[in-house]
């Protein structure tokens, strides 16, 4: 027992961690805290300026430390903070309301004399560069760390009260004691026994004597969330993995569902309620994330703040200069696609869209661009759509019949632990600043494509059910793809009758395009020559070409993606005057066709495509990098409407329009004849009536003419595949 009372000086520095942790031993909370308050008072900007002095100053409650400006100053610190943030922030945050009290300066008190201000704690945020982890690859190795992950809000809680300080009382001898609770979601350690010494005569505390006093405990405000994985970044066929996140203090009510989101947090464990198939298993917990720092992404561009780096930047102004970059980029989407050059410059122009205007009275005006693909089967609809998928920055797919108006917009659920409802985005949420691909747009039912009129062209989607009004974004641009009412195109038919969709959705997209199987013998040996080349060549290249296709998918993202995130081009004054004459002009014709046929066009031409037309000239623009849309541009955008909406517009039978006297004078005597041959509610077969009428010397083509014209107002019908015709009253 020697060595036991030689008169040595034992020095505690008050160490608070678990005893035998050999990192902690070099660095202690005392000098950690001196350290940080160094850090805060001392660091010096790359200007020469203090920015977290100033900053304190200025907002007395909360201050975000970069986390490289921490290892600048010292690395073992930021180490640390990395490696223990639980025990490390707490400090951080006395050091920052520490500093804050010495910056301060002394105010007058109620007796006139100088006191020291009173300033409440610092909540500290941190933000970091480092690239993201996956929210796959965090495991159990992650726990008590750093992490930081990017994803999207799809729901919040409502606001709690989160205690930091419990007051206890006891029971018995009514002695009151304050037990700090864990931060997050975890909860406090209340003390088995009293630690109050009887007195003779007096009964000894029981076990378990506290009580909890809710008015004298310190609380904070606390939220949950839950953060999906993007969707760009799901495994094919995977369904995307979400994580629980909570957020304290000035961070509360910041997010609301759709937002997306880079988070830093610590990665941590709590004893969830509701987990009653458990109930051996004491050991198993739900992991979750307590968020100490929080990047939302920008508004205009929605996959965070992308940085490209200068050789890029170079390479995409260059690109933009060269006279064939539109041609070329046209050509680089669906390239496995034959044809329909048009289509694909007008989904070029969707992917870039126009540029968003915010008017002074508050009014936002839609930048982004809608089109709709309707046509026959075997058209290469679908993959126009999927290629879009991969190109687009953001993209999400749904399918008409496998996606209902909620999972659409946003739907309210109740959660299944507190019971409470919440909000849940859905797909035009989560692809907010992207695109949406709709396929089989026609299969829909007509009350869930009612959901999309508002998020078309208000760009948002309200909600009120279930006690929650709330008013989501969905800045989003849809790509829909449709098939007619009979499934193929028929020309005998007019527009209307082939396009089974409401005026109202109709008058929303900017472009609508009608693909047609058209047979013709060149073109259709072109397309199979084509197609065959594809599947024979496509074996061969799976291994070299591979590469060079990704790239160029990946150079085309990228270069979207810059183009959206620098560009945002305005009208010049000419190319003004022009559209104003142009549009004008437009409407004249619509009016008199629909004098002279007696009935509205399919397609409306309504203020709506004069802005369209505007939208897709900046889209134009946009990919030239230019800052100013020009008649050229004005040109091109017309050509495109006038191709797909305004040829939309006219299709279908409408060649009676324009037929010389000659051909009118013989429909009518076909019609005559007609009428002679068959009584009201009488049928024939329809060989038997053209024979019948061309051996009277009439042409069967007029024939034909004449009963599409009397179906269309109603005096004839068809039965049994077109086979029988009847006369109606």
């Amino acid at each position: 027992m020697s060595g036991w009372d030689e008169g040595a000086v034992f020095y505690s520095d008050q160490a608070q961690f678990p005893q035998g942790d050999p990192a902690a031993a070099d660095i202690t909370r005392h000098s950690a805290l001196r350290k940080f308050k160094e850090f805060l008072r001392g660091f010096t900007g790359p200007n020469g300026d203090f920015p977290y002095r100033e900053s304190l100053v200025h907002n007395r409650d909360h201050v975000t430390v970069a986390i490289e400006d921490l290892d600048a100053f010292d690395a073992e610190l930021a180490d640390r903070i990395r490696k223990a943030p639980a025990d490390y922030l707490p400090l951080f945050e006395t050091a920052g309301s520490e500093v804050l009290a010495s910056l301060r300066s002394k105010v007058a008190g109620e007796t006139g004399e100088m006191e020291e201000p009173v300033t409440g704690d610092v909540q500290i945020f941190l933000s970091s560069k480092e690239n993201c982890v996956s929210m796959r690859s965090i495991g159990a190795d992650y726990m008590s760390k750093l992490v930081k992950i990017a994803g999207i809000a799809i729901a919040a809680s409502r606001v709690k009260a989160k205690a930091t300080h419990v007051t206890l009382l006891c029971k018995n001898c009514r002695s009151v004691r304050t037990v700090p609770c864990r931060p997050g979601l975890g909860g406090a350690i209340v003390p088995r026994s009293c630690d109050h010494v009887p007195q003779p005569g007096e009964e000894p505390c029981p076990l378990d004597p506290w009580i909890a006093v809710p008015d004298k405990s310190k609380y904070v405000d606390l939220q949950t969330l839950k953060m999906q994985e993007n969707p760009e970044d799901v495994p094919t066929g995977e369904l995307p993995r979400n994580v629980l996140l909570s957020i304290d203090r000035h961070l509360v009510q910041t997010i609301v569902p759709g937002t997306r989101l880079t988070v830093i947090g610590i990665y941590s464990v709590f004893q969830a309620s509701g987990t009653t198939n458990h109930k051996g298993a004491v050991g198993v917990k739900q992991p979750y994330i307590r968020i100490v720092g929080l990047e939302q992404s920008r508004d205009d561009n929605s996959n965070g703040p992308s940085s490209f780096t200068l050789d890029e930047e170079m390479e995409f102004k260059e690109f933009a200069q060269r006279p064939d970059a539109y041609a070329k980029l046209c050509s680089m989407i669906g390239p496995s696609i034959y044809g329909h050059s048009d289509v694909k410059k007008a989904i070029a122009c969707l992917l870039f869209g126009g540029s968003k205007k915010r008017l002074p009275d508050g009014v936002r005006l839609r930048g982004d661009i809608h089109a709709l693909l309707l046509g026959d089967p075997s058209t290469a609809k679908s993959q126009f759509l999927k290629f879009v998928e991969k190109t687009a920055p953001i993209a999400v797919y749904t399918s008409g019949k496998g996606s209902s108006a909620a999972g659409l917009t946003a739907s309210v659920t109740r959660d299944s632990n507190s019971r409470e409802f919440y909000l849940e985005g859905g797909a035009m949420v989560l692809a907010d600043g992207g695109v949406v691909c709709i396929d089989e747009f026609d299969k829909m039912r007509p009350e869930d494509r009612v959901a999309i009129h508002e998020a078309m062209e208000q760009q948002t989607i309200s909600i009120a059910k279930a006690g929650i009004t709330t008013v989501l974004n969905s800045r989003t641009s849809v790509l829909a793809a449709a098939n007619p009412i009979s499934g193929r195109y028929d020309d005998l038919k007019t527009a209307q009758d082939n396009i089974d969709l409401q005026t109202t959705i109709l008058s929303r997209f900017d472009l609508i395009f009608i693909v047609k199987d058209v047979r013709m013998y060149e073109q259709d040996k072109r397309i199979a020559n084509h197609i065959i080349k594809v599947h024979a060549s496509g074996a061969q290249t799976n291994s070299n070409k591979n590469t060079e296709v990704n790239e160029g998918e990946n150079w085309l993202k990228r270069y979207v993606e810059y183009c959206r995130n620098t560009c945002r081009p305005r009208l010049s004054e000419k190319a003004a005057e022009m559209l104003q004459n142009k549009y004008v002009e437009i409407r004249q014709k619509m009016r008199q066709q629909s004098h002279e046929t007696g009935r509205a066009a399919a397609i409306p031409i309504t203020v709506r495509q004069l802005e369209a037309i505007i939208r897709l000239s900046e889209s134009l623009a946009k990919m030239r990098l230019t800052s100013v849309a020009t008649p050229e541009h004005i040109e091109e955008a017309f050509r495109l409407f006038n191709v797909s909406t305004v040829d939309a517009a006219r299709s279908g039978i409408n060649e009676h329009l324009n037929l010389s006297p000659e051909i009118a004078n013989e429909i009518k005597q076909a019609e005559a004849q007609i009428k002679r041959r068959m009584g009201i509610g009488s049928h024939i077969s329809e060989r038997r009536l053209l024979d019948e009428l061309s051996r009277m010397g009439m042409n069967e083509s007029i024939v034909r003419r004449a009963l599409v014209i009397m179906h269309q107002r109603d005096e004839v019908e068809y039965k049994r595949e077109r086979h029988v015709i009847v006369r109606k009253a």
